[in-house]
């Protein structure tokens, strides 16, 4: 059995001329600011490799102590809860 090569976009629009290649990346640009993105002022911010998101925890103090008493002492939920 032999293997396929997946031929894409890419491959299709490197096959073209230059000035071709321009128009159809710039406006690949200005769909991608169009329709989605990190767009320039739309206060998202841009994802840097390699760091790692911080989240937040919006938890009373009670569900933040219980939540680190159950992970210290490695309890099943699925005992715990009742179905």
């Amino acid at each position: 059995m032999t293997k396929r090569k997946i031929i894409t976009n890419e491959d299709l629009i490197k096959a073209l001329p230059q000035d071709r290649q321009e128009k159809i990346n710039a406006e690949v640009e200005k769909n991608i600011a169009k329709w989605g993105g990190a767009r320039k002022n739309s206060g998202r911010k841009t994802v840097v490799k390699g760091k790692v998101l911080h989240f937040t925890k919006r938890l009373t103090e009670k569900e933040v102590e219980f939540i680190n008493y159950a992970r210290s002492h490695n309890l099943d939920y699925d005992s715990l809860m009742q179905r």
